[in-house]
């Protein structure tokens, strides 16, 4: 009994593997004998990365080219299931990406697919996913009945990376099927996002602002704090709505997943959506002007006051 083998799809920019890709084989090698990442590109080069977190195997479907990954990642892992060689289950993170590969291995396979997940674990032979409904407020666990791979979409931050200290992974090639009409696409540019300092949903402090900051201008202040901490940015979503920021600025359920060290939010009410995206923060520090604001529910410490008055103070104390 148990779950034998694991495929999860690996995702990399110029030569490493994305935090994501890591953070499931940390999960997969704790619930399963076999973990083995399928991924396109340069796998030899991405072989010892992956290893030393805990794949046993790498299975390469060659250079893509100016080719979308979905089209073809989706129909190798649904050729190998037809055939009898695919995996009990295959995982994919919440990206743009890993939804566009569940999505399509979904249609090849026809089966659905278990999204949202924020934990894994095994019952007998079967995988299950736990993942939260009614924004946040309680969690649901949810398994197949039939036969065949099962399909987990796994939020970020649902296991933390860990290396285990593995062998370089062993490389092999997998073949990919027909792919009709569904590959006809190509990737025509790239828009690679300029940041200045740690990356949102990796970064060991948080800064976060809401509506309460009153107006655009004055989210300068929650970029200042976090340049001074050596932090990142995030909003809530209603000052991502209102055009404030970008939309890679959100945390909450619809935004980015993060679990730093430090999350400071700062006007910040509370909602559950928001409070889903950063619950699992070592430290939670909220200052509002509402003393009944849902966010001092899960703050570690909480400052009833005016952003606008306690900010200028810690920033002002930072600077000197």
């Amino acid at each position: 009994m148990g779950i034998s083998t694991i495929w999860i799809y690996g995702e990399a920019t110029n030569g490493s593997v994305s935090t994501t890709t890591l953070e499931l084989i940390t999960g997969a090698r704790q619930l399963a004998d076999t973990v083995e990442v399928i991924v396109h590109g340069d796998a030899s080069a991405l072989a010892s990365q992956l290893g030393e977190y805990g794949a046993t195997g790498v299975r390469s479907i060659g250079d893509l080219g100016d080719s979308l990954a979905g089209p073809q990642i989706a129909s190798a892992i649904a050729g190998a299931v037809n055939e009898g060689s695919g995996p009990d289950a295959v995982l994919c993170a919440t990206t743009y990406d890993g939804r566009d590969v569940a999505g399509r291995l979904s249609a090849k396979l026809d089966t659905p697919v278990i999204t949202n997940v924020v934990e894994l674990k095994v019952d007998g032979d079967r995988l299950l996913g736990v993942e939260p409904v009614f924004g946040g407020a309680t969690n649901v666990t949810t398994g197949f009945t039939g036969s065949g791979a099962a399909i987990f979409l796994v939020r970020p931050k649902s296991f933390e990376a860990d290396p285990s200290g593995g062998a370089a992974a062993s490389v092999s090639d997998i073949s990919i099927g027909d792919t009709g009409n569904t590959n006809t696409s190509v990737v025509k540019d790239r828009f690679v996002e300029e940041t200045t300092g740690p990356k949102l949903d990796e970064a060991a402090i948080v800064v976060s602002g809401g509506r309460g900051l009153g107006e655009p201008d004055k989210y300068e202040m929650i970029e200042s704090l976090a340049k001074l901490l050596k932090g990142a940015p995030g909003a809530s979503r209603a000052v991502v709505d209102s055009g404030w920021v970008p939309y890679s600025y959100q945390v909450g359920q619809t935004g980015k997943v993060v679990k730093p060290t430090v999350y400071l939010a700062c006007g910040i009410s509370g909602a559950t959506q928001h409070l889903v995206g950063m619950k699992g923060s070592a430290n939670i520090i909220a200052i509002n002007k509402d003393e009944e604001a849902p966010i001092f529910g899960v703050a570690d410490l909480g400052i009833v006051g005016d952003v606008h008055k306690v900010l200028p103070q810690l920033i002002a104390a930072l600077e000197g």
